[in-house]
């Protein structure tokens, strides 16, 4: 009671950029985030935790672990919060560690992530392959088989992700567990062997999504082609979404918004945060540029807090207003 009728009075008698630091709704107060084990995704995490520290907050490194334990993590207290709340594609794992009475979600971090199945152009156009249901040929699946067990073999999610449900799921559905063979682990190593193909010259099948850097090493249009589905299906909660877009292609996924999910309880006792977590808003385009430096070897803990604090400097205002919006709020 005490520490907040000291908040509330300094906010009687100075401008919420003006609150000493004795003053902030975070003083004294630990954060821990977490976060996956994908270690593009820091990025989005520490410029949160950056803006966490302008309000007195203390943050803890992320801690790395498969989202479905970040969730439980989460809900149970032992974390925070985590940036990458990917929906719908995440909604089975976020029901399960308690949805909506658990935790705090408000507001939309990133708009407009993509996923889908694609394969290289060359192929594509040599064997008018515009759609994933064509292999259940297999005749073209076999043009995809790298260990010659004559199914194609695609690089698909590592387990946890929650891609990896909705692939096995639509392997099924579209009738191709005859022909396609969902491999699954590392993603970083898979992918960089497809690469590897690529540059041989060999037809090439994989997942992924944006934002993320693959999409602009193997550029779809250029290098790659985005495959369609002949119908929308999802697992589990998921079910019952068209994926078809406006313009009447499918490629499988429907669009996501990527959240930051708090703790609901931690939450209600930090409107300051609360407010900063239902305000932030970081571009899709941004966070693939930061990933793309990451894949040309800036990725190390200081290239990635160098990165945060560029972005931070060449959109100060914005951050600044996130920061003092979150201040008002601890009114």
């Amino acid at each position: 009671m005490r520490k907040t009728a000291l908040i509330a009075a300094a906010f009687t008698t100075l401008a919420v950029t003006q609150v000493s630091a004795a003053d902030l709704p975070g003083k004294g107060i630990t954060v821990k985030p977490v976060q996956s084990t994908i270690s593009e995704e820091t990025f989005q995490t520490l410029l949160v935790s950056r803006a966490l520290e302008k309000l007195g907050y203390t943050v803890d490194k992320p801690s790395e672990v498969d989202y479905n334990v970040g969730y439980t993590t989460i809900a149970a207290g032992d974390g925070t919060f985590i940036a990458t709340n990917w929906k719908p594609l995440h909604d089975d794992m976020y029901n399960a560690a308690g949805g909506d009475e658990k935790f705090y979600r408000k507001g939309e971090y990133v708009s407009g992530a993509a996923q889908g199945y694609l394969i290289d152009k060359k192929t594509a156009e040599k064997y008018h392959i515009t759609n994933i249901a064509q292999l259940k040929d297999p005749k073209l699946a076999k043009l995809f088989d790298t260990n010659n067990d004559g199914k194609a073999d695609l690089t698909g999610c590592t387990p946890g992700w929650g891609c990896e449900a909705v692939i096995n799921h639509q392997i099924q559905a579209y009738g191709l567990s005859d022909t396609v063979e969902h491999n699954q682990g590392n993603y970083s190593a898979m992918i960089a062997d497809t690469i590897a193909r690529y540059k041989q010259g060999k037809p090439i099948l994989y997942y992924t999504w944006t934002p993320y850097w693959v999409s602009d090493v193997l550029k779809p249009g250029k290098d790659v082609v985005w495959l369609q589905v002949p119908f929308s299906s999802l697992p589990g909660k998921q079910k019952g979404i068209d994926t078809k877009l406006a313009n009447g292609a499918n490629y499988g996924f429907p669009v996501n918004s990527m959240h930051i999910v708090a703790n609901k309880a931690w939450a209600e006792k930090n409107p300051a945060a609360a407010k900063l977590f239902s305000e932030m808003k970081l571009p899709l385009a941004d966070i693939n540029a930061q990933n793309s430096f990451m894949h040309s070897g800036q990725s190390s803990e200081e290239d990635i807090n160098r990165h945060v604090d560029g972005w931070i400097k060449a959109h100060q205002a914005q951050f600044d207003k996130w920061v003092n919006d979150a201040l008002a709020a601890a009114k």
